[in-house]
């Protein structure tokens, strides 16, 4: 005759924990997804800022490197680089008791679908002789 014995214990995880785990699992998942949204969007508006940047930089250069200063007043245009439109503002003043012109010098990027604030380049310049 045998003893009644207490049955063995289960292994493993019961049907409740599995759930309640691959639940805890899903949200960091979707946190992730969430995260790597925003970091695109992030990496995308950071390209459309260092281009802005670049187009007034290089106007700045040529405006500094041209022999025949600026106009005093505004100006505005448009220009291309990299395949994307952008306008720009250019205001001159003159700063007598400094003896320079100064300049402010503003680019917006106007492609369509791809709008953005304008980037403001402020520098000053010798006027020519």
């Amino acid at each position: 005759m045998q003893a009644d014995r207490p049955p063995p214990p289960a292994n493993g995880f019961t049907l409740l924990e599995l759930l309640v785990a691959l639940s805890v699992f899903a949200i960091a998942a979707l946190a992730l997804l969430q995260m790597e949204g925003a970091s695109i969007a992030r990496t995308a508006d950071l390209d459309q800022r260092l281009l802005r940047e670049i187009v007034a930089q290089n106007m700045a250069a040529e405006i500094l490197t041209d022999p025949a200063p600026p106009a005093i007043g505004s100006a505005s245009g448009r220009i291309e680089n990299a395949g994307r439109q952008f306008q720009w503002t250019r205001t001159v003043a003159a700063r007598p008791e400094y003896g320079a012109l100064a300049i402010a010098l503003s680019v917006r990027e106007v492609t369509p679908g791809a709008q953005s604030q304008a980037f403001t380049l402020d520098f000053t310049r010798l006027p020519g002789t």
